[in-house]
């Protein structure tokens, strides 16, 4: 680990370390609102079947905006990694869906 990187891992160990510190959950959210326009296409879209990319890249950056407010949270606890993460998605209101990176956050060393 270089500079400030901050290691994410969905498991509870990183490989080639050991946590020296537990520091606590972290979390970050991201509320993201649905567009009318692509809300259209995206209406058209369910009608003939498959994927609805409006939305699938709608949730892309809402999760990427939650992991880095989970990082920056990281960061200002002290951590260097963060593990057990998770992600997890609401209906906030209609059109609006909120997307929450979750973990905890700890300090790890590289075993030599």
């Amino acid at each position: 680990m270089e500079g400030h990187e901050i290691l994410l891992s969905t498991t509870e160990n990183i490989p080639g370390y050991k946590i020296i510190k537990v520091l606590g959950i972290v979390m970050g959210s991201a509320v993201r609102a649905r567009h009318i326009g692509r809300d259209i296409v995206a209406s058209l879209r369910n009608i003939v079947g498959g994927e609805v990319r409006e939305y699938t890249e709608l949730l892309a950056q809402a999760r990427n905006i939650a992991i880095e407010r989970m990082i920056k949270r990281a960061k200002e606890m002290g951590a260097n990694a963060v593990i057990g993460v998770r992600f997890s998605t609401a209906n906030i209101m209609g059109g609006a869906a909120e997307v929450l990176a979750y973990g905890t956050a700890v300090v790890v060393k590289k075993v030599e």
